[in-house]
């Protein structure tokens, strides 16, 4: 789908191109865009490098597992009827921390671990269970203390204080995880509830 609308979109701004004169415009474009994407790309990965690098200090330090041990009783309120010593409990915590420390390469593993235990944990066939609903969730609206890539964008595009918008985007992450997990918890609630009935 996302291939018919990119083909889409560039298809009107040939054609809006040609037929408002703003051909020398769009070939221009055409010619610097690839050279800015490659100085961009190479901004972000060296961010990320860096970024990456300390991240992986508080990991060897210790760090992300105090992290993992105070997230803990928050976990055990949202995740109900899992247990706190099972694997899935465990590898849900370790991702949950991983993306607060923005280690998204770290985070995706634990992730993609903790996802298997919680299916054979919760035996739940191939409907994905509430707890798997708030795994995803969890790492589409992570909450990250340093949000290393928004923050290289912002420098590259001449920002005088790239991380000045930390606190709006705490709050925004923290807003947008809140909504989500009660989402998950109502719909959740009426298809349960929905699946009794039909029973």
């Amino acid at each position: 789908m996302i291939n018919y609308i990119l083909s889409a979109l560039i298809i009107l701004s040939c054609g809006y191109a040609f037929f408002s004169g703003g051909v020398d415009s769009l070939s221009n474009a055409v010619i610097t865009s690839g050279s800015s994407a490659v100085s961009l790309m190479l901004t972000i990965l060296g961010s990320m490098a860096t970024w990456g690098g300390v991240m992986r200090l508080a990991q060897a330090s210790g760090l992300t597992d105090k992290i993992t041990m105070l997230i803990k009783p928050f976990l055990k309120i949202v995740f109900r009827g899992l247990d706190s010593s099972s694997n899935a409990f465990k590898a849900i915590a370790m991702n949950i921390a991983a993306n607060i420390f923005g280690l998204g390469n770290a985070a995706t593993p634990l992730g993609i671990e903790a996802m298997r235990a919680l299916e054979k944990e919760e035996n739940c066939g191939n409907v994905a269970s509430r707890n798997m609903l708030l795994l995803t969730v969890f790492n589409t609206s992570s909450i990250e203390i340093i949000p290393t890539t928004v923050a290289t964008l912002r420098l590259a595009h001449g920002s005088n204080s790239p991380l000045d918008i930390l606190p709006c985007v705490l709050l925004v992450s923290v807003a947008s995880l809140t909504v989500s997990i009660l989402c998950v918890y109502i719909f959740d609630t009426k298809n349960s509830a929905r699946r009794k009935n039909k029973e």
